[in-house]
């Protein structure tokens, strides 16, 4: 499924909340008409277009948000008399309104990871977003650079905590996560902070189904030294996975890159410690301060 290397940009993929989505369907649902009208398949249209197949056929479906130079494109090419322009305005309005509410390298990410049926990470440099405490968060958000305003800062950890809901689930996503032993011996945000969120680590582990592991600073060998990873399996369609360095991301969908990085998670796993070692090694770091 997918286009192999997809990238989703900023704003490619809408925001499941105040009707956003409702509005990018509607819209997709327009140029889904006008295109059966002209009699032109997605295909077709994507060739003329210049634009992805998958690309065309996920705006449609209301699925990834269309841009302006698409509507503009595709209104002449659909013979749609203006319509799709029409719509531009209220398209760009629908994104300023969301566009605060997820950091945007991250936003495409965030939308896949809540209807995800399995959610696998792993963290070479802090802890996951997932596992983070509101003060934790908001140290990482602080320490950021060029700096961010303090109104800013409160609504990317508002909207992390929020993110943070799948783990009151019942049934809950297949999770586990493998997190590097560094990442639990930075203390980021001071000691008291750092001191709560390995707490906090260790009351989210009594969770039932959750899965929590630590590859520990001594091993010889580390399947995980290209950085950290996600994998996630929306219901009904294929895994797929996620990275990101220094805000820049890619959310992948091409099955044989993923099929790569979920047998590298597998070995990740057998190489770190298992959970009851790894959350005996989170209580004698705590203990060491």
């Amino acid at each position: 499924m997918g286009v192999k290397g997809t990238v989703f940009e900023d704003g490619d993929l809408p925001e499941g909340s105040e009707g956003v989505a409702e509005f990018y369907s509607a819209v997709g649902k327009l140029i889904k008409f006008f295109r059966e009208r002209a009699g032109i398949t997605q295909k077709e249209l994507a060739r003329l277009s210049g634009y992805s197949e998958d690309l065309v056929g996920a705006v449609e479906r209301g699925l990834r948000t269309p841009r302006i130079e698409y509507l503009t494109k595709v209104d002449d090419l659909l013979n749609a008399g203006g319509a799709l322009r029409l719509v531009a305005d209220d398209v760009m309005k629908a994104k300023i309104r969301v566009s605060q509410r997820h950091p945007a390298f991250s936003r495409a990410f965030t939308q896949e990871e809540a209807k995800a049926i399995e959610i696998h990470e792993y963290s070479s440099l802090h802890i996951p977003g997932l596992l983070q405490t509101e003060a934790h968060a908001r140290a990482l958000y602080d320490m950021r650079r060029p700096w961010l305003s303090v109104e800013q800062v409160d609504k990317w950890v508002a909207a992390r905590l929020e993110r943070q809901e799948i783990l009151t689930r019942w049934p809950l996503p297949v999770m586990s996560w493998v997190i590097d032993e560094s990442a639990l011996r930075r203390p980021l945000g001071g000691w008291d902070v750092h001191q709560e969120q390995l707490r906090h680590l260790l009351k989210v582990a009594e969770i039932r189904g959750l899965e929590l592991q630590v590859m520990p600073l001594d091993r010889t060998e580390n399947a995980g030294m290209g950085g950290s990873f996600i994998l996630l399996t929306p219901s009904g369609r294929s895994q797929i996975a996620y990275v990101e360095v220094q805000h820049v991301n890619r959310l992948i969908t091409d099955p044989e890159e993923v099929r790569k990085m979920a047998a590298r998670y597998g070995t990740l796993r057998g190489q770190a410690l298992t959970m009851r070692e790894s959350l005996a090694l989170i209580e004698k770091i705590l203990g060491e301060q």
